[in-house]
């Protein structure tokens, strides 16, 4: 738990120095649990996001773009009436737990100044956003309502009162001294770090490992001395945001960790870190959220094709034996006065052998002679009738496999915007079938790519799904303008809006390709690129697929980090 009382301590007084004093310009709720301040601040414009993610609960600045719906949720005007054009007073932590409260001042219908209080409780899975007149300490709204049914000791609903989260009798770390800490803590008893988190509000087991990382020996003259070191740390605001890697799992936090193996990112500000660590992670859930069904429906398709491409293969090897049917029908024929019904096979001399061998032929005893030469012989002109359509099926069945390899593909990398133009494409193409009433309300959706801004300057374009790679590879783009793939992965079209970009603009759109392609976590991709006068797309085509000449391939290995610096709005 990185977002614990010690992160929410720093990300208060981070926000307090640059939006106290502040008014409220506009209010965006572009998902369920999110909603975006847009906020005019010491001449500055700032975008505020608090976040009741069940996973990814936080507040801090962002420059992300998010985008909104056409029509705003009913909490989302709600706030628009109360706080919008308010005045930031105040930003505080309450009692040193993860509870952010923004203070706004404002006017109500009748001119009245009054104050309101928007709440944020990031309680992980429990968090909410929480309206509240604080004249009269009422609930106007929530993000997430509560009634009594759920929880009796406090209840979420418009016009009940608000009850802080329970407490749980825990002691500010703040106004802890060392005899606190000898005096509350067993050290006799072990899970020292278990007994740091049940004994003061706001710990999480990270800054309790980390206590007693620094402590070495940890015991009555070491643990409380690192405790209160570290509490001096974050009341002095000594805070160092940093993302740490080990490899398998990413951890952030405000204060030091050096518990922690692995690499280090430093970030300026604790909200530039959030940007970083949270870039695409809550975006990815929503779409999976979105997508579970067509992620699923696409997944069998392509299992279905992968079966019926070994069925298919093993036709083609049953294909193939044309000539030894010919062969057995005619030796039998040669024979017919040798076999007798009832037989399971027979020996008979292959005449076609130079040497004379002989060849064993399987019969079937519920058949004549003659019945299993003719059957030989049938069996001949099936496969030998089939070997060219079977070879065709094999061919379009692989087709299919790759085209729904593609789609998974993307569907990993797809915006919640993305989404619905992949559902378009499979009902157009008769995968899917579409809800008639969703139909004829459906208006044709304007084609948006992917924005990125080489370090030269040089704007690169990205598809995301067929339909944009479709628009932008055969209409957006220019003839002379460089297109790159993945060689031979599914993956995403790229384009540099250029004719002659730089050396190092083609490297970083490469790293592009490879990024949104399949081998995104893999190193040293091939990435074709070539002019887009040479990428054609054949007649009736699966959408998406091209081919190309004159390529040539730069072989790179994808780098988040230059992904999110090249990011840029439409």
């Amino acid at each position: 738990m990185s977002f614990d009382g010690v992160f929410t301590y720093a990300m208060t007084k981070e926000l307090q120095r640059t939006l106290v004093g502040g008014r409220i310009s506009k209010i965006y709720q572009p998902f369920p649990y999110e909603l975006v301040l847009h906020i005019r601040s010491h001449g500055s414009n700032y975008k505020l996001l608090l976040s009741a993610h069940p996973t990814y609960a936080r507040v801090h600045l962002t420059n992300e773009t998010y985008d909104n719906p056409h029509e705003p949720p009913m909490f989302c005007m709600l706030l628009r009436k109360h706080i919008e054009g308010g005045v930031i007073e105040a930003i505080t932590q309450v009692d040193f737990d993860r509870i952010i409260i923004i203070h706004v001042k404002g006017r109500n219908e009748l001119g009245d100044v009054c104050t309101k209080q928007l709440i944020v409780e990031l309680m992980g899975r429990h968090s909410n956003i929480v309206l509240v007149d604080e004249q009269t300490n009422t609930i106007i709204d929530s993000v997430k309502h509560l009634s009594p049914a759920v929880n009796r000791y406090r209840t979420v609903l418009p016009g009940a009162p608000y009850i802080f989260p329970p407490s749980h009798d825990k002691i500010n770390p703040l106004e802890a001294t060392e005899e606190t800490v000898v005096k509350k803590i067993d050290f006799l008893a072990g899970r020292l770090a278990d007994q740091l988190v049940a004994t003061f509000t706001g710990i999480s087991p990270l800054f309790a490992r980390e206590v007693i990382y620094r402590a070495g020996l940890a015991n009555r003259a070491t643990l409380p001395k690192s405790f209160i070191t570290l509490m001096k740390d974050v009341r002095n605001e000594k805070f160092a945001p940093c993302i740490y890697t080990n490899g398998t799992k990413d951890v952030f936090y405000a204060l030091p960790l050096t518990h922690i193996e692995g690499e280090e990112k430093h970030f300026a500000t604790l909200s530039e870190m959030l940007d970083r660590f949270y870039f695409g992670k809550a975006e990815r859930d929503r779409v999976k959220q979105q997508a579970h069904d067509l992620e699923r429906f696409v997944a069998n398709e392509k299992a279905k094709n992968e079966k019926k491409l070994l069925k298919l293969q093993q036709t083609l090897e049953e294909a193939k034996q044309a000539e030894q049917y010919r062969l057995y029908g005619e030796l039998l024929t040669a024979n017919l006065y040798a076999i007798k019904r009832g037989m399971s096979e027979i020996e008979v001399v292959n005449y076609y052998d130079e040497n004379g061998a002989t060849i064993t032929i399987s019969l079937d005893q519920q058949k004549s002679p003659s019945e299993n030469a003719q059957s030989y012989f049938q069996k001949y002109q099936k496969a030998k009738n089939s070997l060219s359509i079977v070879q065709e099926q094999i061919e379009r069945t692989k087709e299919e496999i790759m085209y729904f390899d593609t789609l998974l593909q993307q569907l990993e990398t797809a915006s919640p915007k993305d989404i619905d133009d992949i559902r378009d494409e499979l009902i157009e193409q008769g995968y899917l079938r579409a809800k008639a009433t969703k139909q004829k309300k459906q208006k044709p959706r304007t084609i948006e790519l992917e924005r990125y801004v080489s370090s030269d300057g040089t704007d690169v374009f990205v598809g995301k799904n067929n339909k944009q790679n479709d628009y932008l590879t055969n209409k957006f783009a220019s003839k002379d303008d460089i297109w790159l793939h993945t060689k031979d992965i599914p993956g995403s079209h790229v384009v540099i809006k250029s004719k002659n970009p730089s050396e190092q603009t083609i490297i970083e759109a490469a790293h592009l390709a490879a990024y949104f392609s399949k081998a995104r976590h893999s190193s040293s991709v091939p990435v074709d690129y070539t002019r887009v006068r040479y990428v054609k797309k054949p007649s009736g085509a699966k959408p998406g697929f091209v081919i190309y000449e004159n390529q040539q391939t730069i072989y790179v290995t994808p780098d988040e980090e230059m992904v999110v610096r090249m990011k840029k709005p439409v």
